[in-house]
């Protein structure tokens, strides 16, 4: 039995005022394949970006017809007509950036990580707190249509309670397209499983206990873990795994989520990973002993996690300007994702399960 898409509302909703002006801040590969054509495609009011490299900003303008290109960031705070502000530069630069934006009076939508240390996350949040401006984190992956499907149906009870969720990735991938990943010390969990984590939260809530073990491919070019297995335990007794491994060469790869309940069960893929960038639709698969038992639902979903899902958060930032409420993907919630970031590599190194509190 197939459900209409129209039966689950899991697409990113704009608010009634989304003219707001945004200015972009870093012209690198994300921008101009997953914030821009989402923007676009929403219509979006984009009026300027700036880049170290001023002739990368002037290709992503005339690329996206972005009217204005500045050759510096202080120009481009100092334009009145610019609200948010869309930060999308490495993480370990974004604290000095956000801390600059938040003075200038605007509002930020960040990349992910917010930071890759907790004391800066941790001074973004209070620099926005400060300057009474919202600062929201590009953790698109909750509005990815799979992800965001089954929060909903999750939360409707459609399963019941839910006693066991996973998220396997087993995929080969192509790290040439991000250089300085290569040679980061960290890598899977806090720039690739994040997602999963941060997913899992949106759905679960936070978890008591984390622990969280790192591998390694024979011959890799990579520094840091490409291979991780990383388990959260709730005090209600519900547990999730997640499995990640990026040098799968057997061409047999797979990207599946799974959401165990009393009442049910949800399975699905994630369609980017199979053939990523291109990628394809993520597939969601569901039955319920609540709703018509021993029937399967194949849910027809649309869009794709990049670059559909790219509206969410920037939806979220101008519903929250308009409301004056925390955007979902708030810097405050997003410590919460750190954390459990930050408890995955003290599992690792301690050889022991972790409370995210610790750290």
């Amino acid at each position: 039995m197939t459900i209409a898409p129209l039966d689950l509302h899991y697409k990113p909703v704009l608010p009634p005022k989304h003219d707001y002006g945004i200015g972009v801040i870093g012209c690198g590969g994300i921008v101009n394949y997953a914030h821009l054509p989402a923007y676009t495609a929403s219509r979006l009011n984009v009026l300027a970006c700036y880049d170290l490299n001023i002739e990368t900003a002037r290709t992503t303008a005339a690329t996206h017809a972005i009217p204005r290109v500045y050759e510096t960031l202080d120009e481009l705070l100092a334009d009145p007509a610019i609200t948010i502000v869309d930060i999308a530069v490495p993480a370990w630069e974004q604290r000095a950036i956000a801390e600059k934006a938040l003075h200038a009076g605007k509002h930020l939508l960040c990349q992910k990580p917010l930071a890759e240390e907790l004391d800066d996350a941790r001074a973004i949040v209070a620099a926005g707190e400060r300057a009474g401006r919202h600062v929201a984190v590009n953790q698109q992956m909750r509005w990815s249509p799979g992800i965001a499907a089954t929060r909903e149906l999750v939360a409707r009870g459609f399963i019941g309670t839910v006693t066991d969720a996973q998220i396997q990735v087993s995929i080969s991938t192509p790290w040439h397209m991000w250089p300085w990943l290569r040679v980061s010390s960290r890598l899977d969990i806090m720039y690739h499983s994040i997602h999963y984590l941060d997913s899992l939260r949106s759905i679960l809530g936070d978890p008591e206990l984390v622990t969280s073990r790192h591998g390694r491919f024979p011959g890799q070019l990579e520094r840091a873990e490409t291979k991780t297995v990383t388990v959260l335990e709730y005090a209600s007794g519900t547990q999730a795994l997640v499995a990640v491994n990026h040098h799968d060469e057997s061409c047999d790869h797979y990207a599946t989520f799974r959401f165990l309940g009393t009442e049910g069960v949800i399975k699905g893929t994630i369609g980017l990973l199979y053939n990523y960038p291109d990628g394809r639709p993520d597939t969601l698969q569901c039955r319920s002993n609540r709703v018509t038992p021993d029937v399967w639902y194949d849910i027809a979903l649309e869009g794709l996690w990049i670059p559909d899902a790219f509206i969410g958060p920037m939806a979220a930032l101008m519903e929250a300007i308009e409301r004056g409420t925390p955007p979902v993907t708030a810097g405050a919630d997003n410590i919460g994702t750190l954390q459990l970031v930050h408890a995955a590599y003290r599992s690792a190194a301690e050889n022991r399960s972790v409370r995210p509190g610790e750290v």
